[in-house]
């Protein structure tokens, strides 16, 4: 899958690594806003204390 990406990226290879990097951020990113406080509040996660 990841080499399908990487060859479909436009212009040469060091090019293709940055827009990989960029890429990559922007999914880590979503992840952060989105998908994770949507997970713990859905899932009630995070009440992690002994008791």
């Amino acid at each position: 899958m990841y080499g399908w990406i990487f060859r479909h990226l436009p212009g040469p290879t060091w090019f293709k690594v940055v827009e990989s990097l960029v890429l990559l951020a922007a999914v880590v990113c979503a992840l952060f806003v989105w998908a994770f406080p949507w997970a713990q509040t859905t899932f009630d996660l995070g009440g992690a204390g002994v008791g």
